[in-house]
Formats: C-alpha cells, structure tokens, sequence
C-alpha cells in the first residue's frame, strides 16, 4: 500500500455549537492519508494516473469553506465520505483540527480511519 498525503491544510469555515462561533469562520486543519498504488503512475510519469492531491485539496477547500457544521466529529465524518466516494480511494485516515479551540491547548480534533487498507 503506497499513501498520498495532505499535512495541515487549513480552511476557514463556520464550526462549533456555541453563538458567536455561528457568526465567524474558524479555521481547521486538515491532515489527510490516502492508499493507492503509485506504481502505475510512476511507470507512466502522467498526472491521470495518479491520486491527484492538488484535486483532492481544492475539492476539500470548496466544500469545507461552504460547510456550517457544529461538530467537528460531522466534518470529519462528511470529509470521509466525500474522499472515498469522490476519488476512489480504498483507505484514509483523517486528522481534523480546531487549533486554539482550548486554552492551553494547540489544537483539539479527531481521528478518523475509513476503508480497508491494501
């Protein structure tokens, strides 16, 4: 199983449950894996036979930047689906972030691991 990463993508959206976050975007980060076999393209050397991880983050900045979700663990969830369904992708793990949503903190999130590894 090869992977192709995305480390800390940070996006603005609207996030959390309390009033005044409704009203302001917060950003999350994002740390993305995805399984996939790069063999063929590393044979071809053609972006169309790749995971295309320029792809994969301008479709998360576009659907992350529209979302009002109040709980991280729902984008977190919805981002999963959306990665596995959209591109194809047998395996991902997801690290989803609110940084400096807890005092004291650097930053607070979740873990998500979907699919089947290969």
């Amino acid at each position: 199983m090869d992977i192709v990463f995305i480390r800390d993508l940070r996006i603005e959206t609207i996030i959390g449950i309390y009033d005044w976050e409704r009203q302001i975007k917060q950003t999350v980060s994002i740390d993305l894996e995805m399984s996939t076999d790069v063999r063929r393209a590393a044979a071809t050397d053609c972006i169309e036979d790749a995971l295309n991880y320029k792809a994969v983050g301008k479709r998360l900045i576009q659907y992350v930047g529209e979302s009002e979700f109040f709980l991280v663990e729902t984008l977190g969830e919805r981002i999963a689906e959306l990665i596995l369904n959209e591109f194809h992708v047998p395996w991902l793990r997801l690290n989803l972030s609110k940084p400096g949503a807890l005092r004291g903190a650097r930053d607070v999130g979740i873990v998500i691991e979907r699919g089947q590894r290969g």
